[in-house]
């Protein structure tokens, strides 16, 4: 499996993302391939659909002023973090612990990295219409059939570091199913499925990095991946069916 960044300009809100890679991939001599898969920065989709926020634009109400305070978070951030989360669980000094669309999410997603002093960066509205249409234009632009991801980096319980986490995918199979499969002796697998689309977001930051790096996509040739024509949506566990959350929940 090869996997390999590239670079892109500063990405501003109202950028033609495919444009821009479609440009990047030629200006590096990549050619793509049947089978590629294409894992995107969240933030990056995010700042081409205008999902950048101007934080003086933003006027808090009651309920956000209260919780900055109890969270140690910017009270105009709070009052995008309530319009943005499902609900908000908890928290501690600097991120509210948030479920957003169907995931748990600190601050609703919204991030401060990688955008102008005083603006933030919402989750794409859609993350998996935004990987069709992605998907759509490069492999109008390549001829081919392509995977494509957007991901974002998440915490785990009780481990420090981030993670690859997909927010949305079209053109493979994000989570594979391997219930009624064989391990080494012989024994039936009963619960095991396999988190495709996290695993290659994990394996797409290594070259990402959080930082100023300018790598907002990343080609991975040669995954073992399922491809499909369509998309499938990304399945998901309700709160009460987690087995983390449930039992923190029920504390």
């Amino acid at each position: 499996m090869q996997i390999i960044g590239v670079r892109t300009p500063l990405i501003k809100p109202g950028d033609d993302i495919v444009n821009m890679l479609c440009g990047s991939l030629n200006e590096n001599e990549i050619f793509l391939r049947d089978g590629d898969v294409l894992v995107l920065a969240e933030s990056a989709v995010a700042t081409a659909e205008g999902r950048m926020v101007d934080l003086s634009t933003v006027i808090p109400s009651k309920e956000a002023e209260e919780l900055a305070g109890k969270y140690c978070v910017d009270s105009r951030e709070m009052e995008l973090v309530l319009c943005e989360c499902d609900d908000i669980i908890g928290g501690v000094p600097g991120a509210a612990l948030t479920i957003t669309k169907g995931t748990l999410s600190p601050n609703a997603g919204i991030d401060g990295s990688n955008a102008p002093e005083g603006h933030v960066v919402l989750l794409p509205e859609n993350a998996q219409k935004s990987a069709a249409k992605i998907r759509a234009g490069m492999e109008e632009f390549c001829c081919c059939h392509l995977g494509v991801i957007i991901g974002d980096s998440r915490t785990q319980p009780l481990r420090l570091g981030c993670v690859g986490m997909a927010l949305g995918t079209s053109g493979i199979v994000p989570v594979e199913d391997a219930r009624g499969s064989k391990d080494l002796f012989g024994k039936p697998l009963n619960i095991t499925r396999k988190a495709v689309a996290d695993n290659l977001v994990s394996a797409a930051q290594l070259l990402m990095g959080e930082a100023d790096e300018c790598i907002p996509c990343v080609l991975i040739r040669g995954a073992p991946v399922k491809m499909v024509k369509g998309s499938q949506e990304m399945p998901i566990f309700t709160p009460e069916e987690c087995m983390y959350y449930s039992n923190i929940k029920q504390k």
